[in-house]
């Protein structure tokens, strides 16, 4: 087995009091207000906390949805969902709400947009308006995912490519043929393990929702191999669990984790909205992990 990478540095505390949730992923920054005027100030110590903690967590934040795209927007451009309404006043704001009408359908594994050229650096999902109970979201840290593989399972992955295809969820949701999609989303080939861009870290960069099949491999050598990769999400000693409440954002980092949002709390109603950061196109490097120890 590989050894697990060193931790980067911790981020400072002048600017918030850092809880972290487990000792594998996640952590609660408290004592904060991201609707502050001096919120700009933070947001290096905020960064650092994302690189180590992988999925950041803030509660009781009174802000509006300005604020919001005003944080966001410090880690990057924004992108534009193309499920969001064409004449929505705030294009980048993906607007995410079930109720008695519909069930959730994010309740499976996977990474935000993968099925981008450059797919994101990150989301951040701020709760609207929450069930009484239910509803929860789960992360999983899919660098810790990757150090479980035995090392040959390592060494065989390392280097693969799949292929990534919005039309496997949004070809249904947006009631539009697969090709009428990929005319402006072509299927995309990224590395099967991805090099974190920051920390160097590799991890398991396929998913249930937008991975179609693996380069190279057979029908069903890829449907095996695929099987195997996304059972290792599953593993609770690499996961945390959020439960929301009003005010709660949540901030996550799509090239070092997975998530699964809980649709237990049907026929209640639970509305969020994400800003999605966007990113750059994955690669493997298999040198970075030795450089970032």
């Amino acid at each position: 087995m590989a050894t697990k990478a060193k931790p980067l540095q911790s981020a400072e505390s002048a600017h918030f009091t850092l809880r972290p949730m487990t000792p594998a992923i996640g952590a609660e920054l408290l004592d904060i207000d991201l609707g502050s005027d001096e919120i700009v100030g933070a947001i290096p110590a905020i960064r650092a906390a994302l690189l180590e903690h992988k999925v950041i967590f803030f509660r009781d934040q009174d802000i509006t949805r300005e604020q919001h795209l005003f944080f966001a927007q410090q880690f990057g451009e924004l992108e534009i969902h193309p499920a969001t309404p064409k004449d929505q006043e705030n294009p980048e704001i993906l607007r995410i709400a079930y109720g008695p009408e519909s069930r959730g359908q994010e309740n499976a594994w996977h990474s935000d947009v993968t099925w981008r050229e450059e797919p994101s650096l990150g989301s951040i999902l701020r709760a609207i308006e929450i069930p009484e109970v239910g509803g929860d979201t789960l992360f999983a840290d899919m660098h810790a995912a990757y150090l479980n593989l035995s090392d040959e399972m390592q060494r065989w992955v390392s280097g693969m490519t799949a292929v990534h295809d919005i039309a496997r969820v949004f070809a249904r949701r947006l009631g539009k043929r697969p090709e009428e999609l990929h005319d402006k989303y072509p299927p995309m080939e990224h590395p099967v393990i991805r090099t974190h861009p920051e920390t160097g870290l590799p991890g398991i960069y396929v998913n249930t929702a937008f991975t179609s099949h693996i380069k190279g491999l057979s029908e069903k050598e890829s449907g095996w191999l695929l099987d195997h990769l996304y059972a290792q999400a599953a593993n609770p000693e690499i996961q945390c669990r959020f439960r929301w409440a009003e005010g709660s954002i949540a901030f996550w980092d799509n090239r070092a984790v997975q998530h699964f949002a809980c649709s237990d709390y049907y026929p209640a109603r639970r509305a969020m909205e994400r800003a999605t950061i966007k990113g750059d196109r994955p690669y493997y490097d298999p040198q970075a992990w030795s450089a970032a120890e």
